[in-house]
């Protein structure tokens, strides 16, 4: 998957709750979580994200509780992959399931701001930043992962494939 959009760029532990704020999890609907991502910490980031726009964390984002809400509600807001110096390991696994596409690479996060454009490849795991003209490499995702984020999530591989070998 390649995507080209413009950063909204957090700190380290961004956890679940900053994400998507507990008092909104009387739903699951993805366009009515999407509407409070990020609301605690970012109050324009609901209202001004755009489809195809990037998400770019620090360390050990998506700390805190394991709810699949988080990933989900990123997801709807039109993020189209997230990038961090490094995941809280049930916050992966929940992109990964949900299809959210989710790349580390570690202290060279530091070299993205807010609003820089990036242009990513997932299946190569590189990532350039327009703005400042650097390149990164994280590490890519393997074809299994691949084939979960380009069928929208773990549920509809297994639907398509009708296991789970790739």
């Amino acid at each position: 998957m390649k995507v080209e959009g413009k950063v909204w760029r957090y700190g380290d532990n961004i956890d679940t709750d900053v994400i998507i704020p507990a008092r909104y999890l009387n739903t699951f609907d993805p366009a009515e979580l999407a509407k409070h991502c990020m609301v605690d910490i970012d109050e324009t980031f609901a209202a001004n994200v755009k489809a195809g726009d990037i998400m770019v964390g620090g360390k050990n984002f998506g700390c805190g509780s394991s709810r699949e809400h988080a990933p989900v509600a990123i997801k709807a807001s039109g993020i189209p992959v997230v990038i961090a110096a490094s995941f809280a390991r049930i916050f992966y696994r929940n992109g990964i399931n949900i299809g959210l596409p989710l790349l580390e690479i570690g202290d060279a996060v530091e070299k993205i701001s807010a609003n820089d454009i990036l242009k990513i490849d997932t299946d190569t795991g590189t990532i350039e930043n327009l703005t400042t003209g650097e390149t990164f490499k994280a590490h890519p995702l393997p074809p299994f992962v691949q084939g979960i984020a380009q069928a929208g999530g773990l549920i509809n591989f297994v639907k398509e494939k009708g296991t789970l070998t790739a």
